[in-house]
Order: structure tokens, then C-alpha cells, then sequence
């Protein structure tokens, strides 16, 4: 998820879409958010680690 957000905000900002590129922002963070959990050992989706 970190990977696509970073992607959609290379695109949003290149092609000026500013749609793209709020989503990118909130996609990298719910990705940060979720890596986060899953270090620290809480089990994110059914599953024990998130990476």
C-alpha cells in the first residue's frame, strides 16, 4: 500500500490531478499505519506481521 501511494502521488503531482494525489497521501498513510501495527505485533487482517 506504501508502494501505490507513493506511485499515485508521483502521478497526481506529474499530471497536476490533485484528486490522485490526495489519495496517494491517504493510501501511504493507511499503509504506514498498517506496517506500524504489524511491527509492534498486533495482527493486522488476520494476519501477524504486515509488510
Amino acid at each position: 500500500m506504501i508502494v501505490l501511494g507513493v506511485i499515485l502521488l508521483v502521478v497526481g503531482f506529474v499530471a497536476k490531478i490533485a484528486i490522485l494525489w490526495t489519495i496517494g497521501i491517504v493510501v501511504a498513510v493507511i499503509g504506514l499505519i498498517l506496517l506500524l501495527l504489524g511491527s509492534v505485533g498486533h495482527a493486522v487482517g488476520g494476519r501477524r506481521h504486515y509488510w
